[in-house]
């Protein structure tokens, strides 16, 4: 009973006694991106030197947390986990993630997740830190792993927090203390990094700190720019219209619909997206077609899985390998939002998301 209580009380000293752990770079950090860009999270945004004992290093990408890594290799599908740099939580150097030493589960506030996980070099310093901020060891496979399971729960936590209390504080600061932001073609960013570069850069905003320029990206990126890609599609079918690919008549497929319409006003309709683009890679094959180039083309259309409104087909996101089967058996899957598609990749076993340029013949078959 004694041993127990005094256990009790060496682990409250510890507890009250013990430095707060900060994720902040103490010393120089090191990043790797290129330009003005380098200082920020290339998918979150967030400032990198802020959570810098929890960041990742992916060629020439840097991320704030294990969560975004996860969240890019899903979209990107091209990082080569064994080769990806953590920051060490002691040293605050770069090491190889395969061979460091996690805590999962301390007392420190996860980045980008509910669960904290931070990387050391040794066992001997995790443990030392474990005894000062609870948690238990792990490897960076169960990390990758854990990180994939909970992508889901995380991205909805990191989407409530944003609309709460991110959106409404950059659009408020975006009308008070931004010029030209109107004028800011957000369609060159192939990142949020690269636009609060932009922003900072141009000046766009006078005297905003931090937290608000975070805030300004993110509601010029999440909101914003989603609303500037939109356009006025319509998909257009009549009772007559067969799929030029496999002969079916496509308005008995209302849910799988997808088309190709050209600047000469002439639309092309099929009964799902893998037939669409088994014509859009040899359309001769399925008839005297030869005019109508690729360069012709004026939009591509199909239908989102969940909303079932009209979509950019080149813009779209795509599952394969699912449980879900089209008119024509296996299919691609198409979703308005990455984030759609992870949840309807993890709810149907889907194998893999890919975005229209990333289509391939291969996936047809």
């Amino acid at each position: 009973m004694i041993k127990r209580v005094l256990l009790l009380l060496s682990f409250l000293f510890v507890a009250l006694f013990a430095e707060p752990f900060s994720k902040m770079a103490t010393v120089e950090p090191v990043l790797v991106q290129k330009g003005d860009k380098k200082m920020w999270c290339s998918v979150c945004g967030m400032n990198l030197k802020m959570f810098y004992k929890t960041s990742y290093i992916a060629g020439d990408k840097q991320y704030c947390s294990v969560r975004c890594l996860v969240a890019d290799d899903m979209k990107n599908h091209n990082i080569d986990f064994d080769k990806v740099k953590v920051i060490d939580a002691k040293t605050q150097k770069p090491i190889l993630a395969k061979d460091a030493i996690f805590v999962v589960g301390s007392d420190v506030k996860g980045t980008m997740s509910r669960v904290s996980k931070l990387a050391f070099s040794n066992e001997a310093d995790a443990k030392e830190f474990i005894k000062a901020h609870g948690g238990r060891l792990a490897t960076f496979d169960e990390v990758l792993k854990m990180a994939k399971e909970t992508l889901k729960k995380d991205s909805k936590m990191v989407m409530m927090k944003k609309q709460k209390m991110m959106y409404p504080m950059g659009k408020k600061i975006l009308a008070k203390k931004c010029n030209s932001a109107d004028d800011i073609n957000l369609s060159q960013f192939k990142a949020i990094n690269e636009l609060k570069a932009y922003i900072k850069d141009n000046n766009i905003c006078k005297n905003i700190k931090e937290k608000q320029l975070q805030a300004v990206a993110l509601y010029l990126w999440d909101n914003k720019r989603a609303k500037s890609d939109e356009k006025n599609l319509k998909i257009e079918i009549s009772q007559k219209d067969r799929c030029p690919v496999c002969g079916m008549f496509v308005y008995k497929y209302p849910k799988w619909t997808a088309q190709i319409v050209y600047k000469s006003g002439e639309r092309l309709s099929f009964d799902g997206v893998k037939d669409m683009m088994k014509f859009y890679f040899d359309r001769e094959k399925y008839g005297k077609y030869e005019n109508l180039t690729r360069d012709k083309i004026s939009d591509i259309i199909v239908t989102d899985y969940y909303s079932q409104k009209p979509i950019d087909g080149t813009k779209a996101y795509y599952v394969i390998g699912s449980d879900v089967n089209g008119p024509m058996g296996e299919e691609l899957i198409p979703f308005k939002t990455e984030d759609e598609a992870k949840t309807f990749l993890q709810d149907h076993h889907g194998k893999k998301i890919i975005k229209f340029s990333e289509i391939a013949p291969d996936y047809l078959k």
